[in-house]
């Protein structure tokens, strides 16, 4: 039987189980999750957690060791790829688009007369800890003050005025994104064509998800895949199809309802802790290709952790899904 446990921590401390017949998903932002293998006292049902470690704001799902004995073999069935960050390094690109918007529009925040420009280093923060266009200019607004723009003189005050805005600045920046796009100067990160071809001559289906706007994304996969890889993807999902944006699971179970294939027989290729949250809240394994703005997140949970997919190969990641632990 598995357990949740549902707490903030910052010290250690002994955690009373509370018990579920399942598990319980979604999981919700800002929580992370932590797979752990506890030795459990059979006598009390309490867990210690490490010492060595802080866990703040997390939820755990964890599994009774003695639970722990029953090992289960996964085909792979599908191999399901983020787009920003996997198929292209693409962060710098965007907050490019970004801050072109902003200066185009002449958004300012209360704080400033000059448009917001959004630094590496900010940016880097922030599309790791929020995923999709518009919910990063949201949360910025709504903490920096919502600007006055060449769109609204004074700032907006409602609702309507607030997602319009949004909406025009999230439309412009995608036109520039893709302008950077077609530019031809943008290249696939290493092994991503090479896996998608073996996955392909095996039968193995393949499909992409991604947070941004589904028009970008599409210009991105036609551009870097090339047009028959393209419309050989069995699935291609992006934040437009979805209304909950990853860390939610939403858009891989989504995929993994229209691949036709269980959840536990796709594999999941992220860039970022965000993405893996949302793999693992869809029952999915994850493997992760960290690129300089993710690589020192805690990919504890992942699969696999890779600096790029140069050396994967199809063989090495269904050797990954052979010994999976699962609870008995």
């Amino acid at each position: 039987m598995g357990v949740l446990c549902m707490f903030n921590l910052t010290t250690n401390l002994n955690i009373q189980f509370i018990k579920f017949t399942n598990p319980v998903f979604p999981i919700p932002f800002p929580y992370t999750t932590c797979h752990l293998k506890p030795k459990l006292n059979p006598n009390t049902n309490v867990l210690k957690l490490p010492s060595n470690r802080k866990f703040k704001n997390h939820i755990f799902y964890a599994v009774p060791s003695s639970s722990l004995s029953k090992k289960e073999s996964r085909a792979l069935e599908a191999l399901v790829f983020d787009c920003d960050g996997v198929i292209l390094e693409s962060e710098h690109l965007h907050r490019k688009a970004y801050n072109s918007t902003f200066a185009h529009f002449n958004v300012c925040c209360p704080s400033s007369s000059i448009p917001v420009k959004w630094d590496a280093d900010f940016y880097d923060q922030l599309q790791n800890q929020i995923g999709g266009g518009k919910p990063k200019m949201r949360w910025y607004f709504n903490k920096n003050g919502w600007p006055s723009s060449n769109i609204f003189e004074t700032p907006p005050s409602n609702d309507s005025d607030k997602a319009k805005l949004i909406d025009i600045l999230q439309d412009w920046k995608t036109e520039k994104y893709k302008e950077i796009i077609r530019s031809g100067k943008v290249k696939t990160r290493p092994g991503v064509l090479q896996l998608m071809d073996e996955a392909k001559a095996t039968g193995i289906k393949l499909a992409v998800c991604s947070a941004a706007t589904k028009s970008s994304v599409v210009l991105c996969l036609k551009n870097l895949l090339g047009l028959e890889r393209y419309q050989q993807l069995d699935c291609f999902l992006a934040g437009d199809d979805v209304q909950k944006k990853k860390p939610d699971p939403s858009i891989y179970l989504e995929a993994a309802k229209r691949l036709g294939v269980p959840a536990k027989n796709c594999l999941v290729v992220e860039d970022s802790v965000i993405g893996l949250q949302a793999a693992l809240g869809a029952g999915m394994d994850c493997v992760i290709s960290y690129t300089s703005s993710t690589k020192d997140q805690d990919f504890a949970s992942a699969k696999a952790v890779y600096p790029d997919l140069g050396n994967v190969h199809l063989k090495d990641l269904k050797a990954l899904l052979q010994d999976t632990v699962v609870a008995s």
